[in-house]
């Protein structure tokens, strides 16, 4: 049975962002199979890869295979990237806090769940940290209703924060899957990541996962 591989990139792999100069030969230097990239928009839409390089360009915000050779693709600046990884197949999932809301983890992990042979296990990656996450009371609450009051942080200056990795190891959780594990920093105090909300970036660092 092919393994289940990913990667998470850092500045130093260059701009993955879709329609960037140059992305394809940066995606092939990260990992040289065909791409399954996503138009994200902060929902719960999820894609299924059914050849290499199948659903490219869909409008969704993750993406599932049992395809070997098919990369599986989301991009961020901030907002977590989440790896999907089980016996014969994985997933991506590109997970902020509207998209948590969404309930795009539930939404991926369902859709990947009749194509793994055994459990599946998550890897939260790169993703901006409570210490810099300055966060309104409105949207912390519509958060924290979904995955619970884990998900309520403080910045560095004492003020309410999302906790983003709590928000999305709890939805993991809730949608069944145990084995969650954290990789990376924050993106927005880290100096190898880009980040909007700390330096307004536009490139994007991405998360990729395939079979072989």
């Amino acid at each position: 049975m092919p393994a289940p591989h990913y990667r998470f990139t850092t500045v130093a792999d260059g701009d993955l962002a879709w329609g960037s100069g140059g992305v394809e030969a940066r995606r092939a230097a990260v990992i040289d199979l065909p791409w399954t990239w996503l138009r994200q928009e902060h929902g719960a839409g999820v894609v299924l890869a059914e050849r290499p390089g199948d659903e490219a360009g869909a409008v969704a915000d993750a993406a599932v295979t049992a395809v070997p050779g098919a990369a599986v693709a989301v991009v961020v600046a901030d907002c977590a990237p989440v790896v999907l990884l089980a016996p014969g197949a994985v997933g991506v999932v590109h997970a902020g806090w509207r998209g948590v809301v969404a309930g795009v983890l539930p939404a991926a992990v369902e859709r990947l769940r009749p194509l793994a042979e055994g459990p599946i296990r998550a890897v939260v990656g790169p993703c901006i940290g409570p210490e810099c996450y300055v966060f309104g009371a409105e949207d912390l609450a519509r958060v924290t209703a979904v995955v619970g009051a884990g998900a309520e942080g403080v910045t560095e200056a004492g003020t309410p924060a999302l906790h983003l990795r709590a928000a999305v190891e709890a939805s993991l959780h809730l949608s069944g899957v145990d084995d969650v594990r954290h990789e990376g920093g924050c993106t927005a105090c880290g100096g190898s990541w880009w980040s909007h909300r700390a330096r307004a970036d536009r490139r994007r660092q991405a998360a990729v996962a395939w079979l072989g």
